[in-house]
């Protein structure tokens, strides 16, 4: 996918969805074909559970985690394969556990984590435009993009997936345990009284079950094209 020219006020592309739906690679693609930054927003409630789990902070302790998330510094390199740094390391392996996957679904239901993580992925994104994917880009952090799109999949498709992706990176996990912690974890999102996970009529729902990575980044490209 080429280069497009981006539009005189900055660009802003919301990927909303549940795990395994392929939201962080598409986000990249798109971003890239667009030519306007990726702003991996999971990463950054990754990068916050991971430094609760450290602390030993209770991933539900309000009143802790808004100090930690107000003092720790999360910065993106950029590059074919970007890195998450946190507080200066490289966390870019270790935020993509199990644990804390479902340590970051705790931390991202806390109110006080997500104004502060908010309020830094505004300040990107009206910056410098870019791509944001997350559970309520579209519904809270730039409701008034009209590029808004949910990608959703089938249970079973979006648990096989993540089993490669743990397999691949040489965790030893079963097929049974990774499904039944994608379905808690959509139940945990999807019923949170803070910015559930959700979508309405201003999205484009788009079933990624039977799509390549290549082919859900091409038609978000081709619709965001369209109306620019």
């Amino acid at each position: 996918m080429a280069g497009s020219a981006v539009p005189d006020k900055p660009l802003i592309v919301a990927i909303d969805g549940p795990s395994g739906v392929g939201k962080s690679t598409t986000g990249r693609l798109v971003a890239r074909a667009l030519n306007i930054p990726h702003i991996d927003t999971g990463a950054m409630y990754r990068a916050i559970a991971l430094a609760a789990l450290r602390a030993g902070i209770g991933t539900r302790d309000e009143a802790a985690l808004e100090d930690l998330a107000s003092r720790v510094r999360i910065d993106f390199i950029p590059g074919e394969r970007e890195r998450i740094l946190l507080d200066g390391e490289d966390v870019t392996s270790q935020i993509r556990t199990p644990q804390v996957s479902m340590a970051a679904s705790d931390v991202s239901s806390v109110p006080a984590v997500r104004r502060i993580l908010v309020r830094l992925q505004q300040e990107l994104g009206r910056r410098s435009g870019g791509v944001l994917e997350g559970r309520d880009i579209g519904t809270k952090v730039f409701p008034e993009t009209p590029y808004k799109f949910f990608l959703t999949a089938r249970p079973e498709v979006r648990a096989q997936r993540r089993y490669r992706e743990l397999l691949a990176k040489g965790q030893s996990v079963d097929y049974q345990s990774v499904l039944a912690e994608s379905e808690r974890r959509d139940m945990q999102d999807s019923t949170r009284t803070d910015s559930p996970l959700t979508y309405d009529q201003t999205y484009t729902v788009i079933d990624t079950s039977d799509l390549t990575i290549d082919q859900v980044a091409e038609a978000i490209v081709q619709r965001v094209r369209s109306f620019c």
